[in-house]
């Protein structure tokens, strides 16, 4: 009996060893050249990067690329908030930008879906508006501007907004958290208006005059009014949600009120917001970068000849008169058939 024990204990023996040696060669001859098995992929990853898995589970190659698995990884949100009448024209945005948010607010229809508590101060009004109703649920990126495709404004050869939203540089502006959508200098810079100096006088040709430094102490409590206020106009601009949630929500109430309140003409209430908004989303009094680093870092024309601080060949030149002709790009001043100074794209 016991030497059929020990018999039966090394046959027991070689059987393990056997298999083990078998699950071995398995593992390394046979399993590593077999066809990868279907992975299906896994629910939770989102569909964005289903295809980066699904490449990297099936390649021996290192792709270099991290899988951020069930990190809630999402699209970043673009919006744009337009200041419209009933006469102008905004329909070119959802053409050329669909995967933007579109906010276009009509400030003479009281029934429209978007509209404003009062016409009045201008497109500050709809910007202010927009912010107070969206604080808590803004979208990445804001963009702030103005309704028609061709205005005098816009910084392009042709006063043409589509090459200049096409060429806006949203990385830039998540960089810096808020973005004058205009490098040129005619209107503006490098100091538009002169508070202490021009105190107490109203008049057009100091534009705000005096209303701007009561304006500004009614706007900004407490901060020194400055010597000197200068951004290129012409109150089109980007801001970033977390820029925007600097300051509180109070605070837009009560821009907004004022704008409500005031005595002031709408063109010079307007005209006090115009050139406050870069204050109120930190920037200096004078925002005025030179135009070769503005188009450089804004628009991504970094070869651009520019001779002085406010100008580049080939860009923006000031026009004749605020209204287009009728027909413009292609219709000159006089009527004339005219071509593109620079394409679409």
């Amino acid at each position: 009996m016991p030497r059929f024990t020990v018999r039966n204990a090394v046959i027991a023996v070689n059987i393990l060893l056997l298999t083990a040696l078998f699950v071995h060669l398995k593992n390394e001859l046979w399993d590593k050249h077999s066809p990868t098995a279907d992975l299906g992929g896994p629910s939770h990853i989102p569909d964005e990067l289903l295809d980066d898995y699904q490449t990297a589970a099936t390649s021996h190659v290192d792709s270099g690329k991290t899988l951020k698995v069930n990190s809630g990884v999402e699209s970043r949100r673009t919006a744009v908030v337009v200041a419209s009448q009933a006469s102008e024209n905004a329909t070119w945005l959802h053409q050329y930008f669909p995967d933007w948010e579109k906010n276009i607010y009509r400030v003479d229809d009281a029934n429209a879906p978007l509209t404003v508590p009062k016409n009045k101060g201008r497109e500050s009004m709809v910007y202010l508006t927009y912010i107070i109703d969206h604080y808590d649920a803004l979208p990445d990126n804001v963009l702030f501007i103005h309704p028609n495709r061709y205005q005098w404004h816009n910084d392009d050869p042709d006063y043409d907004g589509l090459p200049m939203l096409r060429h806006f540089q949203i990385p830039y502006l998540e960089k810096e958290g808020y973005v004058n959508i205009r490098c040129a200098w005619p209107l503006g810079c490098p100091n538009e208006i002169k508070p202490l100096e021009e105190a107490g006088e109203h008049r057009e040709a100091v534009h705000a005059g005096g209303d701007y430094k009561m304006a500004f102490q009614q706007l900004f409590p407490g901060v020194k009014v400055p010597e000197s206020v200068g951004v290129s106009c012409c109150a089109q601009f980007a801001a970033t949600r977390e820029k925007i949630r600097e300051r509180k929500k109070s605070d837009y109430i009560r821009y907004r009120d004022w704008i409500v309140e005031t005595k002031l003409d709408d063109s010079i209430s307007g005209r006090v917001l115009e050139y406050s908004w870069h204050m109120i989303f930190g920037k200096k009094p004078v925002h005025c970068p030179s135009a070769k680093e503005c188009y450089c870092k804004v628009f991504g024309l970094c070869k651009l000849d520019c001779g002085d601080a406010g100008s580049c060949e080939g860009r923006y030149t000031l026009p004749r008169y605020s209204s287009l002709p009728v027909g413009w790009p292609f219709i000159g001043w006089e009527g004339e058939d005219r071509q593109r100074a620079a394409p679409e794209e």
